[in-house]
């Protein structure tokens, strides 16, 4: 029997200890945030910093919102191997010339509207328009730009989307396997992106990450995978 891996991002870190934790607990990708107006947001060179940490086959992922192409690129060039991602108004047209022609891996972000509104979004018609994009991620719109830590709909979204898909939005360990179980089966691939759901409880702890969160996160996904495939009942573990 074929398995199932859901692919891990745990994203916004600033903190050694947070990047070594994620990649014990087995993340597949990193993400630093580029944003200025974000919480969580660190400047290149100390992203770049960070990302030497990495071991290989982790990625590190940049996120940006309406950069221009220039900013993006040179970005990029101090983290080789990086994927980008594109998390505000950028046309089809933009990412392409921010990755080269697309010779840079890139996610483009969703932004679904919350409750009923999640049935209005075109999600099918989005991924064909941003059909280069290895994966599209999907995030909660709120005001501005980014997540605001909240689930959507998923149950709303379309049932056969084709393309690799990123779920985030208000994830933790208590609600991903449902996520997952919900989505895997509407798209290509289903990945999980994850940041306010792994850090510290209270104020002024963005960007400040929780080792045994990002485990029992982790073991919540990988509980999901083996529930797909048939090959334990075990109960998912929450938080």
């Amino acid at each position: 029997m074929n398995s199932i891996r859901t692919r891990i991002k745990i994203c916004g870190l600033t903190r050694e200890q947070d990047v070594d934790a994620a990649v014990a607990a087995g993340a597949d990708a990193i993400g630093f945030v580029l944003y200025d107006k974000s919480p969580r947001h660190i400047p290149i060179e100390r992203a770049a910093q960070l990302a030497r940490r990495l071991p290989p086959f982790v990625t590190p992922v940049l996120l940006f919102v309406n950069a221009a192409a220039t900013e993006i690129i040179a970005a990029c060039a101090y983290i080789p191997g990086s994927t980008v991602q594109f998390h505000g108004d950028e046309t089809p047209d933009q990412c392409q010339q921010a990755t080269l022609n697309g010779a840079r891996a890139y996610l483009r972000a969703a932004r679904i509207p919350l409750g009923d509104g999640a049935a209005s979004f075109d999600l099918v018609k989005y991924a064909q328009d941003y059909s280069n994009a290895q994966a599209i991620l999907l995030v909660d719109h709120v005001e501005g730009y980014g997540g605001g830590g909240k689930a959507f709909n998923w149950s709303l979204l379309p049932p056969s989307v084709n393309a690799h898909l990123v779920l985030s939005g208000g994830l933790s360990a208590a609600n991903v396997a449902d996520g997952i179980l919900q989505v895997r089966p509407r798209c290509k691939t289903l990945a999980v992106d994850v940041s306010s759901g792994v850090e510290l409880d209270g104020p002024g702890n963005k960007g400040i990450k929780d080792a045994d969160k990002i485990n029992r996160f982790v073991a919540a996904v990988r509980a999901a995978d083996r529930q797909l495939a048939g090959i334990s009942n075990e109960r998912v573990p929450t938080a």
